[in-house]
């Protein structure tokens, strides 16, 4: 798929007025093509196989069938762009976390959605589809536990990261905006990076930065050797750490030089131990 075409795009939600209200919205973005609607899992299974749409609008919550047990019907490798949509934040968090391209919590405005659907028409256009696919199979294979899938080389860093020339893999610069500014944070400068609902706040010193990436992303494209995610919740810079703490009842905490203390999951404890040559 090219940017000149428009996007041909699904919308699955039980409810009529969610439909209409994405119906609406899309009428106003320039590349879009609305294909169809479906009001149930079993109906988006049908639609998604006989439309083949690029992108699809899915409701988290559907009586009989959940928007992820579509994602397992339809298979990863063959699910089209999906931006999750849900009125339960939890269940959006974790899609959005592991999964989707992008998510919205009901009641949402105008502006958020259209951030979303331009994201995936960038996305999309860019042929991103692979990496989304694998983060699908993600969640699928990886839903227990802590939920965080192993790094995988992705084929193209995600929007708001900034990959070095000769070096493809990971990042080297972070886009953050403020005020209207996109300004570029060197990775060297970052003290560790936090989960903030579905998205990511990247920390400077006294300064934290919210990006539209998830946890995941961000995992993917940082360097192994520099960075570590000790926690559902938080990436840090290896050279960051100063002590580990060990609780009560089994707990883990590291203290940064700069004296913040971030949990450290329990099955990430022993690799970190590794990392830190114990």
């Amino acid at each position: 798929m090219t940017s000149a075409k428009a996007l041909r795009v699904l919308i699955v939600d039980d409810e009529p007025l969610a439909r209409q209200r994405i119906e609406d919205l899309l009428r106003h973005e320039d590349g879009a093509a609305i294909v169809g609607t479906a009001d149930t899992g079993p109906a988006a299974v049908e639609a998604i196989k006989s439309l083949a749409p690029d992108l699809v609008f899915l409701d988290v919550q559907m009586p009989g069938m959940t928007g992820l047990e579509v994602v397992r019907t339809i298979g990863p490798e063959a699910m089209p762009a999906t931006i999750f949509v849900t009125a339960f934040d939890q269940h959006a968090l974790q899609a959005f976390d592991l999964a989707a391209l992008d998510y919205l919590v009901k009641p949402f405005d105008d502006e958020r959605f259209e951030q979303a659907f331009r994201r995936a028409r960038r996305l999309v256009s860019l042929e991103e589809t692979k990496r989304l696919h694998e983060r699908l199979l993600n969640v699928l294979q990886d839903s227990g536990g802590d939920g965080v899938a192993k790094p995988a080389a992705p084929a193209s860093s995600p929007a708001g990261a900034d990959v070095a020339p000769g070096s493809p893999r990971f990042l080297e610069r972070i886009a953050v905006e403020s005020r209207g500014k996109t300004r570029f944070v060197p990775v060297s400068d970052v003290d560790h990076i936090a989960a903030s609902g579905p998205y990511a706040e990247v920390v400077v010193g006294t300064r934290r930065h919210l990006i539209r990436e998830s946890m995941q992303a961000l995992e993917e494209r940082l360097d192994p050797a520099r960075f570590m995610r000790i926690h559902r919740s938080a990436i840090v810079p290896l050279d960051r750490i100063d002590t580990l703490l060990r609780g009560a009842g089994g707990d883990y905490e590291v203290q940064l030089k700069d004296g913040t203390r971030l949990r450290v999951s329990r099955s990430r404890r022993e690799e970190l131990e590794k990392r830190m040559g114990m």
